[in-house]
Order: structure tokens, then sequence, then C-alpha cells
């Protein structure tokens, strides 16, 4: 057997599911399905089995799963050594991030890194917040990025910027006059939402908990995965949001959204590492240019 296939069984077995693992992998569905097809052939055994169109661990696959796990951890241990013995800043490099993260702060950071680094392989996936935390806690990322809040006692958590919050309506809003500045009535907006689980959505949580009510307590129109989808809709009028500025913030200054004044405490942009894996030099050399870039360029 090979590491290879190791990781594509780990993926396959996580998200039950060939395509989602193999995107995540950045390889085909094929070259998944033949991978687990030749690791179950060289060793006779049967691994998954069927359910619709997902998959589910077979019990020989249930007693392998560890196993491999700790097969991988013990090979990446094992690179981290000799990365650290030559002082080669290469290799890959597995980051797991947050929508928004993702999507407006990374990618400049990351090319800026890549011109640093050029030896390092960087692959990023993306997921909300507790996503990221459940991909960083089962190796499948060397790293995370998020704006929420992680739930792990065995995360380390390292702050590398701080995120601007808006309140925001269509600037066409039927109802935009009355909305109170400073402390309007949430009650009494439709709100537009992001899923369960993300960074943006416990925001609203927190809002209302701090107004002594629940999310339940509010109008909620729609829950879409994705912060461009949340603020289409609320250009469109469907009603409101609480979302990062660096969502949002063009299309304030251009006057498609209107922003709300409300007191909305900053949140931070944190990496997240696992506490019991050792970080390797392209690991720690990441953390330190996310660091310098949150020092050079404060929000």
């Amino acid at each position: 057997m090979t590491l290879d296939q190791l990781r594509i069984f780990v993926a396959v077995a996580e998200r039950g599911h060939m395509t989602k693992a193999a995107e995540l992998l950045g390889i085909s569905q094929s070259a998944a399905s033949a991978a687990i097809r030749a690791l179950e052939e060289q060793h006779g055994v049967h691994l998954f089995n069927r359910v619709g169109r997902n998959i589910e661990l077979a019990q020989t696959g249930h007693r392998f799963l560890p196993e491999a796990k700790a097969v991988l951890e013990r090979a990446a241990a094992a690179r981290n050594v000799l990365e650290h013995v030559s002082q080669t800043v290469a290799g890959s490099l597995s980051i797991a991030a947050s929508l928004t993260i993702a999507s407006y702060w990374l990618p400049r950071r990351l090319a800026s890194f890549h011109e640093a680094y050029p030896a390092v392989r960087l692959s990023v996936s993306i997921g909300n917040t507790r996503q990221v935390e459940a991909n960083v806690l089962d190796g499948t990322a060397d790293l995370g990025l998020v704006e929420g809040r992680t739930e792990s006692d065995i995360l380390r958590r390292t702050k590398v910027d701080v995120d601007r919050l808006m309140l925001v309506v269509a600037a066409s809003h039927p109802e935009i006059a009355e909305i109170a500045p400073g402390r309007p009535d949430i009650t009494g907006l439709r709100w537009i939402i992001r899923e369960g689980g993300s960074g943006t959505r416990e925001v609203l949580e927190d809002l209302a908990r701090r107004e002594g009510i629940s999310l339940g307590d509010l109008q909620i129109f729609l829950v879409l995965p994705s912060n461009e989808a949340v603020r289409q809709a609320v250009e469109a009028g469907a009603g409101a949001t609480i979302i990062s500025d660096l969502v949002v913030g063009r299309a304030v200054a251009e006057g498609s959204l209107r922003s709300v004044p409300l007191e909305l405490p900053k949140r931070d942009f944190a990496m997240i590492t696992h506490r019991d894996r050792q970080a390797s030099l392209a690991q720690m050399a990441l953390k330190a240019h996310l660091g310098a870039e949150a020092v050079s360029n404060p929000a």
C-alpha cells in the first residue's frame, strides 16, 4: 500500500462520499475510486459499503481507519524531521479556510508567500468554521484559518488579523428610514443568514443572545451557503444581514447596499493548528508570513 492510497482512504472515510473526497485532494473521482479498489484488491478486503449515493465504512474499514491515520501522522512527522535537518522550506502545505477568509483575505497573502517560498506547494480547501476545525483535527489539513469560535481544546489558536463586521440592507430597502441607528430592533428586520457552523452566522447568534432572545425569535427569511449568495440576496431587497466588510465594503461604497450603524464587536481571523503535531518548516514560515502581513496591513 502507498501513502497516497491511505490519504484517499481516510478522506473518503471521513466524508462518506467519493467525489467530495476527490475534490478535497485535488484528484479525479475515478482516480480516487481506482486507489480504493486497488487497496482492497491488494489485501483481499472490503473497506466500504455503498448506501445510495454515499458510501460508509465496512467493519474492516472501521478497524483500518485509526491505523491508516496513525501511519499518515508518522509519515508527516518523519517528513518534518528531514525538513528541519535540511532547513529547507519546501514540501506541501494543506490549508483549510473559512469561506470569508478563503475568498477575500487569503489569496493575496498566499501569492506573496509563494513569491517568498516558491518550493512550497499549497492547497486550499474551503468550508465553514466547524468544517475547518474538523479538517485540522483529523489531519486532512495541516492548518486552518477561521473567524468563528473553535470548540476543541487540542487546537492551538493564533490571531493573524481582525475583521470588521457590518449590518447592511439594500439601499432601496422600503423601511430603511425606520431603522434606528445604533440599536435597531433586530426582531423587526427580515434576515438573510449563513448556514449553521458558519462564523458569520455566529455573530448574529451572539447579537440575539445579547438582546435576550434566540435566533428562532428573528424573522429568518433565507439561509444560504455562501457570502456571495447572501450579498446578492440583500442587494435584491430580500432582507438584512450582518457580514464582513471584506464582502460588502465595495457594494456599500458603490451605493447598492447601505450600512446601518450598529455597535458590533470586531472578530479575529485566527490560524488553528493541532497541539500534538509538530509543525513543518513550511507551516512555521506561513505563520510568520501571515503575522508579518497583519502587522504591515492592520485592519
